[in-house]
């Protein structure tokens, strides 16, 4: 059944992405919610200073992380004028960097959290090595005092196993490349998510529109999480 209006429903992913894993589950979320109808528009959120990936080096990685543990804010360019159209979903997309959201993630619920947010169904989309539960919940927390309505989540973990996935995302960022190590490719055989894990964000996209369409409540939905530590 369609909205009473009979209008398409409208979905508005926002997201950070700084070695493309995010944007790839992005992009595969967006397809599954147009094959189902949904008039979609993406915002990319744009550091005002452009993060490069790989960091490059290892004291510089290390740096990285101490200063996102401590959440860290990277200011960000304006938001174009799409966001501030009325959409009937809201989906805030982005990794998780040393237990919390990524610092443009953080810059934005801080600068337009409550104007963008307030009054809004908002679905949580967090890619990440692996430790997700803080950052799930931290999200939460200020989103909901933004005036969001927290609807469900969608975790994406990682698929290599543990210790082989800290130590494989830790030499990528430094600029390694694990996947090709004689000692390391055996165990961590390649970055970031699976086509898999594509293919399960794009039935995520199918089925959040196709719970917009009929009305249905999108808490009830069964949608990827993953089983990484906290």
């Amino acid at each position: 059944m369609q909205p009473p209006d009979s209008r398409p429903a409208k979905v508005l992913i926002l997201y950070y992405s700084f070695s493309a894993q995010t944007s790839g589950l992005v992009h595969r979320l967006g397809a599954g919610l147009e094959a189902q109808g949904v008039q979609l528009a993406c915002e990319r959120l744009q550091p005002l200073a452009p993060r490069k990936f790989p960091i490059g080096t290892v004291s510089a990685t290390l740096f990285m992380m101490f200063i996102t543990f401590l959440r860290v804010r990277f200011p960000i360019q304006p938001l174009s004028p799409l966001c501030w159209e009325r959409y009937d979903l809201l989906v805030l997309a982005g990794p998780t960097w040393s237990y919390n959201p990524s610092g443009p993630v953080l810059s934005l619920l801080d600068r337009d959290g409550k104007r963008l947010f307030s009054g809004q169904q908002v679905l949580p989309l967090i890619s990440c090595r692996g430790y997700w539960r803080m950052h799930w919940l931290s999200l939460r927390w200020q989103l909901e005092r933004c005036g969001a309505k927290v609807v469900n989540r969608m975790i994406f973990v990682h698929p290599n196993k543990e210790p082989w996935r800290t130590i494989g995302v830790f030499l990528k960022l430094a600029g390694r490349v694990p996947e090709r190590s004689k000692w390391l490719g055996h165990h961590y055989p390649r970055y970031g998510h699976s086509r898999e894990q594509q293919d399960q964000a794009f039935a995520c996209g199918e089925a959040i529109g196709q719970a917009l369409k009929q009305g249905s409540s999108l808490a009830e939905l069964s949608l990827v999480s993953g089983k990484g530590g906290a």
